[in-house]
């Protein structure tokens, strides 16, 4: 089969691979779509995020779909010419973590694209038949591959307690940002305010579930007051700026990977008893995600900007700096790039 390796920053090649041969658990996807995510980017271009350092050759890509042509002696080959939304990780179910039902938390995690866990962006991976989420034929391949980072939004927007009725503010309209308003909006909430520097991402948000946007430059986030503030940039003014603009007893929930230390308004959070959290991956989204889609209340078809195939992976890594991108999908075998 055909990969596509992170060899090194900013070096991409085309490798033949065997096709890999399930475990008992485990089945094999031919993949048919994969989305390029920020993170991906970002490995390409630093070969790191954080403390997860590339320190050899790497498969990138976690956000994927496609057919089951395989199964593990443990795994009914019924499933056999399934299309499935691949939830790309492999947690320890002993873990104490995964016993909680947070298994997105497990230590002993393995993700896709993640050193030294191998991604999607190849012509066959292998994930464990409970992570080969089937999707019915109304749903794209390309849709299907989003549900990962719809996955996030959906995360996002439990821990934020969104509900009928809420306010939020979002910080940031990358795709992330896209997609967590619009699950705000299919949650209930009737105000949805997102936030961007960049304007052309500013109409994206109008687009894509926003009930009102504004330009941090210009506009003085602090005097809103929303129930609950989503950052999804990543950036230590908009975390700020999105905090003092919480009611009492409201929630921030931080989704943007930026600095890994910066100040917060301690005494704001204390005298408004607001819940801070975190977000890190997703757990249990799969089955919301698909429902949200087949009722037409999340739009990711509309999201995707540009394809490319396996040879110009590189490309597709690239895409997130021509204007008006929002999202660019890898699918082996795709013969021309759609233009943006």
């Amino acid at each position: 089969m055909q990969v596509s390796v992170l060899s090194g920053p900013h070096e991409i090649r085309l490798e033949e691979r065997p096709v890999p041969t399930p475990a008992a658990d485990e089945v094999l996807v031919q993949v048919t779509a994969v989305g390029v995510c920020g993170s991906d980017a970002h490995y390409y271009r630093e070969g790191r995020i954080g403390d997860h350092v590339v320190n050899g050759p790497l498969v990138l890509g976690h956000e994927a779909a496609g057919v089951i042509v395989g199964v593990g002696s443990a795994v009914a080959d019924t499933r056999i010419g399934q299309r499935v939304s691949i939830e790309p990780q492999r947690p320890d179910p002993t873990s104490a973590q995964s016993r909680a039902g947070r298994y997105n938390l497990c230590p002993s995690m393995e993700f896709f694209a993640t050193p030294p866990i191998d991604g999607a962006l190849a012509e066959y991976v292998l994930i464990q038949s409970v992570f080969a989420h089937t999707i019915p034929d109304e749903i794209s391949d390309e849709a299907a591959a989003l549900f990962e980072p719809l996955s996030v939004g959906i995360a996002s927007a439990q821990k934020a307690r969104i509900t009928a009725g809420s306010s939020v503010l979002i910080a940031g309209a990358g795709p992330v940002g896209l997609v967590t308003a619009q699950v705000a909006r299919a949650f209930g909430a009737t105000t949805v305010i997102v936030s961007d520097i960049d304007a052309a991402r500013r109409v994206n948000a109008s687009t894509f579930g926003a009930t009102q946007v504004l330009d941090p430059a210009t506009d003085d986030v602090r005097e809103f007051e929303v129930d609950a503030f989503i950052d999804a940039s990543g950036a230590a003014r908009a975390v700020v700026d999105g905090i003092h603009a919480v009611r009492p007893a409201g929630t921030v929930v931080l989704v943007g990977m930026g600095g890994s230390d910066y100040a917060l308004p301690i005494s704001l959070i204390q005298n408004r008893e607001l819940v801070l959290t975190g977000v890190f991956r997703y757990a249990n989204t799969w089955p919301i995600a698909r429902e949200l889609v087949l009722g037409g209340l999340v739009d990711l078809d509309a999201m995707v900007t540009a394809r490319f195939d396996l040879a110009h992976a590189e490309d597709a890594l690239n895409a997130d700096k021509v204007a008006g991108s929002i999202k660019a999908v890898v699918i082996p075998g795709f013969s021309k790039e759609t233009d943006v």
